[in-house]
């Protein structure tokens, strides 16, 4: 029953408080932008290993998945990158990214937004993919889809993500 699609798709996932330095020169972040075996409010499940080749060839080509902010022109918004990730792995978790920030205007008002207290202003994370392996449900109780490979296209901050788990960690 598995399936292929060119439907671009947009999740979140995540976990705790971020963490904040105090560093204004640093502009890099970390988190989970998707944490396996966890069912989003889609109704999927992203298994571990979905983003292997995806990862496989970002280190290989040296072009790696779009940092943007609210999914860029998903919204109308700019879709022009607001820093780069520096890395991005798999565990037993789920897949963990490093970020900087770009030294322009947007880039800055992200990673303020994020240091922001009592509490960041936001801290989603949220990726754009397009399914390339998946099962469907054979039982009601089980998840919509359980996703065994995804192209990731990109990683967003968001502020409202599908799945609240998807968080940024430290900033």
């Amino acid at each position: 029953n598995d399936k292929s699609s060119d439907a671009v798709e947009h999740r979140s996932f995540g976990l705790a408080e971020v963490k904040v330095d105090d560093d204004p020169s640093d502009m890099t972040f970390s988190g989970y932008v998707a944490v396996f075996n966890n069912t989003d409010s889609y109704g999927d499940v992203i298994a571990k290993g979905a983003f292997k080749s995806t990862l496989a060839e970002a280190k290989k080509s040296g072009i790696w998945p779009a940092m943007l902010s609210q999914h860029g022109g998903m919204f109308g918004d700019d879709s022009t990158p607001i820093g780069v990730y520096t890395e991005m792995r798999e565990d037993d978790v789920g897949l963990y990214v490093e970020g900087k920030f770009a030294n322009t205007p947007r880039g800055k008002e992200a990673h303020e937004l994020l240091k922001m207290k009592p509490r960041p202003a936001y801290s989603g994370l949220s990726i754009g993919f397009r399914a390339t392996e998946w099962t469907m449900r054979t039982k009601p109780e089980e998840p919509r889809r359980t996703l065994k490979a995804v192209d990731l296209l990109e990683v967003s901050l968001v502020t409202f993500p599908a799945n609240t788990k998807a968080r940024v960690m430290s900033v």
